[in-house]
């Protein structure tokens, strides 16, 4: 044990969840087949960490000792329902049997020298097919980072109840349909690994822009997704969509403390000082994007990676090659048709004064897909002002669906000097 003066044990505690959830919470499940057991196990053995600590100090190893006390809180539990089911019913159910056995493996199983890794299993478990898509993200959000669902639910503009009872029900069928805790087989791989990065993704388009400057946002979702994006990486090393999507989340962020200037005013990406671009996080998106490119296995998010890597140069070139970036979005449309990526083609196109042939790419979309969809009409009122078209129309509409106030306000200067 640690002396108790030597560090808080309240933020040991918080470091302990914070560094270990994901990966106790996976090896609880794996053995239980159970997410909600496994969370209760562990919050248990995380509030018995609160009491304690404070009066017998830390415990050396904090992982090993809230793994100890999770599995014995989770074979309790086990007992407890095997007894209420003998006297209501007289019998057990096979999986109830499944449950009490592999808990009690669990207990004799030795810790050696740590916990078995099982996120990755875990992140596909919450990514499968049957698990309804939009709870993919606020699902990983939870098991893997240990977000509460009021942290989740004010993130993504829903109410902490609803996503709560949502988590709630689909964390009941995972364990009523059985869903498997593991890693697809080769075949199946490729597109579970793609509902996995595109949840992952997700969580960085919510945490976007939760967050004005750097700092704060390194505690919001976008940094949450940009450490799942390197937990993917690292867990799975031979596949290369994993390092494109790291590629593609740093050389974003990376631009963040740019996106406002000192009165807290909208700066458009073409007029960001690159000087107040984050350097690190930029030579970390270009070394996957490079690592990526080795493998030999192209994909949507590389690709993605790649343009922000294009913007990224103008920091060392001072100029933006828009006409390599429209070739690029050329090729995502091939690779990964997208609403997005035939809006950022259209942008690209009228950077190049191919202004008419951007607003054809805009009016071959569908009409009730772009209807509510900011981007679309900010783009369309940029180029119709381009191209000396009458843009007041789009501008009103993309400033009606702008959340951000100060985007909202550069939208109003915009539509007064188109």
């Amino acid at each position: 044990m640690r002396p108790v003066d030597q560090a808080s044990p309240a933020e040991e505690v918080e470091l302990a969840a914070r560094e270990s959830y994901g990966r106790l919470l996976a090896w609880l499940t794996s053995r239980c087949g159970s997410i909600s057991m496994a969370e209760d196990a562990l919050a248990d053995a995380l509030a018995e960490a609160v009491r304690r600590w404070p009066e017998v100090g830390v415990p050396d190893n904090t992982e090993a000792w809230l793994l100890t006390v999770a599995r014995r809180r989770l074979i309790d539990e086990q007992r407890r329902q095997g007894r209420r089911a003998d006297a209501e019913t007289k019998l057990r159910t096979a999986e109830q049997i499944r449950l009490t056995v592999s808990a009690s493996e669990a207990a004799e199983s030795p810790l050696g020298s740590g916990v078995p890794d099982r996120r990755l299993e875990l992140l596909f478990t919450c990514a499968h097919p049957d698990v309804d898509p939009a709870m993919r993200t606020p699902l990983m959000l939870q098991t893997v980072l240990g977000l509460t669902a009021e942290q989740i639910g004010s993130a993504m503009l829903v109410a902490p109840k609803t996503i709560g009872q949502r988590l709630v029900r689909v964390k009941r069928r995972i364990a009523r349909d059985g869903l498997p805790f593991e890693i697809p087989p080769d075949d199946q791989l490729p597109e579970r690994l793609t509902y996995v990065l595109d949840a992952v993704y997700a969580a960085y388009g919510v945490g976007y822009d939760d967050a004005n400057d750097a700092a704060s946002a390194a505690a919001g979702l976008a940094g949450e997704a940009i450490w799942l994006a390197a937990l993917l990486v690292q867990l799975l090393p031979e596949h290369a969509e994993p390092k494109g999507l790291y590629a593609l989340l740093c050389l974003s962020e990376a631009r963040r403390p740019a996106r406002r200037d000192a009165a807290g005013r909208f700066v458009p990406l073409e007029e960001q000082d690159t000087a107040m671009w984050n350097q690190d996080l930029i030579e970390s998106g270009e070394i996957a994007l490079w690592r990526a490119a080795q493998q030999g296995q192209s994909g949507r998010f590389q690709i993605e990676g790649s343009i922000q890597s294009m913007h990224a140069h103008r920091a060392r070139t001072g100029v933006t090659d828009w006409v390599r970036i429209g070739e690029a979005y050329r090729l995502l449309l091939r690779v990964s048709p997208s609403l997005g990526a035939a809006i950022g083609c259209a942008a690209a196109l009228g950077r190049t004064g191919r202004t008419t042939e951007a607003l054809t790419v805009l009016d071959g979309l569908d009409v009730d897909r772009v209807e509510r969809h900011q981007p679309y009409w900010a783009v369309r009122a940029w180029l119709l002002a381009s191209a000396g078209q009458d843009a007041s129309g789009a501008y009103d509409r993309a400033i009606g669906l702008t959340a951000d106030d100060a985007v909202r306000t550069w939208l109003l200067d915009q539509r007064t000097t188109a």
